[in-house]
């Protein structure tokens, strides 16, 4: 990996972090080459009524994950969204979120990227893939990237 992959990563970590909605998730996050990693605390003021996190919250640990691990290889511009699919197959309602998200395909017009999450004893609590596409947006130190 060279220095200018390194400080990329950092820069998208820190834009991640500086983000105004993750003040109230207090995620963590860690980029690499066409992968991150989101850690969501649990609080139960993400609770459903039926007393676990809601999957608004399941959608933007998996969401966030893909999204980084695609705009790990954009080097000059903001990804966006363009689709994500979402599989719930376990509640959770104490410890940890943590989602991975892989590349697992791109071309020049969009990046194909996957996600899982887990509780914090490793089990798959959802599963998630989506499409990313290059935006006409720059990566600026005013969005966060410094």
């Amino acid at each position: 990996m060279s220095a200018n992959h390194s400080k990329h990563y950092r820069k998208l970590e820190h834009m991640y972090l500086s983000a105004r909605c993750n003040e109230y998730y207090q995620p963590e996050i860690k980029i690499a080459d066409k992968s991150a990693e989101v850690i969501i605390p649990v609080g139960d003021k993400m609770f459903h009524a039926g007393g676990a996190v809601h999957g608004s919250v399941y959608f933007k640990a998996l969401d966030d994950a893909a999204y980084f691990s695609a705009n790990s290889i954009v080097m000059d511009a903001f990804v966006l969204t363009a689709n994500f699919n979402i599989y719930l197959t376990r509640p959770i309602s104490k410890g940890h979120m943590k989602a991975i998200g892989t590349v697992v395909h791109a071309t020049r017009s969009q990046i194909i990227a996957e996600a899982a999450l887990y509780d914090e004893k490793y089990r798959l609590i959802a599963k998630g893939s989506g499409t990313y596409v290059k935006s006409r947006a720059d990566l600026t130190e005013e969005m966060g990237y410094k």
